[in-house]
């Protein structure tokens, strides 16, 4: 269904921002380390007409209902709108306390990122939005910088929804250029362009999604922030990005130590990577891709049998590295592998999950 089947008439415009994938630095924003994403081809699309009241409608293509939600000046205060519209209503509600200037408009929504897959697609959402708003609203460079818009989608989410997100998935959607991953900075907010292309490499970064969709990822993500926090204070830093692997020492809980050893460790690994990558060396970042699967599955414990199988059976298959991505508890894995093997490996783990009778996960890349 288009635009102008749902409100009867066309569109001002249609915008978009992409999902993500990250390459690796995993759990490590929301502790001030680094990550290293890149934008997926997968989209969330937008198309708007501003109207002139201030009054705001969307339409979602893969609502349960189908119907558009409708919500005004009075529902800008967080958590009044619920379910997907509310990262809609988060937009609006953080660019008005920015004071910026923000239309009504009516909105209708598709997209081709899997919900719930680890790839972002509530950024996506948040910033396709963002951006529709901002362009309705005549908001150029100036008035509002694209470098400062990932805060603002953040604030949505956060703030308005309720997510205790960093800023790793609105930053990757609204600033990652083709071809490139992400450098990010969780701290000072600097970035890098990489240049991340396989193929050139004769390799590919195959995407397989498990279809588990983020098993206690409400809770379970909080507390893993909240670990974290403790962690830090217990060690009298302001975040696990400054601690170090002696430190841990100091920690008495067991489990606590493992939760800060996987972010201290993830966050060299991102380093290291990028330095691999900057030296034209991809192949070699294989095995720091199954390291940090192994301290996600150990230390951190946020995998899940299906992204356990997943990725060893890629590697057993003959994958460079393999290793869940996004916040666990369900989703994707990515694995490394040379072009022509992309076919075998992808078999080899349909054939692993058609032994144990699950479903057969979907590959978004190649």
């Amino acid at each position: 269904m288009r635009f102008e089947e749902v409100y009867g008439h066309p569109p001002a415009g249609v915008w978009s921002a992409p999902g993500r994938v990250n390459l690796i630095g995993e759990h490590t924003d929301y502790n001030d380390g680094y990550v290293l994403p890149y934008a997926l081809p997968q989209r969330t699309t937008v198309a708007a007409a501003p109207v002139p009241v201030p009054e705001w409608t969307v339409w979602s293509a893969y609502a349960e209902q189908r119907k558009p939600v409708r919500f005004g000046e009075a529902d800008l205060v967080p958590g009044r709108v619920t379910g997907w519209a509310g990262y809609v209503a988060g937009v609006v509600w953080a660019l008005r306390a920015g004071r910026f200037p923000v239309p009504g408009a009516r909105l209708a929504v598709t997209s081709d990122i899997p919900a719930g897959a680890g790839l972002s697609s509530s950024a996506a959402l948040a910033c396709a939005v963002l951006t529709a708003l901002a362009d309705l609203a005549g908001l150029t460079e100036r008035d509002l910088p694209l470098a400062d818009r990932p805060v603002l989608a953040q604030r949505a989410e956060r703030d308005y929804v309720g997510v205790p997100c960093g800023i790793m998935d609105q930053s990757a959607a609204l600033l990652t250029r083709p071809g490139h991953a992400l450098f990010l900075d969780c701290r000072s907010g600097e970035i890098a362009q990489i240049l991340f292309d396989p193929p050139a490499a004769g390799l590919a970064l195959l995407v397989l999604d498990t279809g588990v969709r983020h098993r206690l990822v409400g809770g379970e993500y909080a507390a893993r922030r909240t670990t974290c926090q403790q962690a830090a204070a217990a060690l009298g830093v302001a975040a696990l990005r400054d601690a170090s692997l002696p430190d841990l020492v100091r920690l008495a809980d067991p489990v606590t130590r493992r939760r800060a050893r996987h972010v201290i460790t993830e966050s060299q690994r991102v380093l290291d990577t990028v330095a691999l990558l900057r030296a034209g060396r991809i192949r070699e970042i294989g095995p720091l891709l199954s390291a940090s699967h192994a301290s996600l599955r150990d230390d951190f414990e946020v995998t899940t049998p299906e992204l356990d199988l997943a990725a060893a059976t890629a590697e057993a298959a003959g994958a460079r590295g393999a290793r869940m991505t996004g916040a666990g508890f369900g989703g994707c894995v990515i694995a490394l592998v040379e072009a022509p093997a992309a076919e075998s490996v992808t078999a080899a783990v349909a054939s692993a999950f058609t032994a144990r009778h699950l479903p057969v996960p979907g590959s978004l890349l190649p």
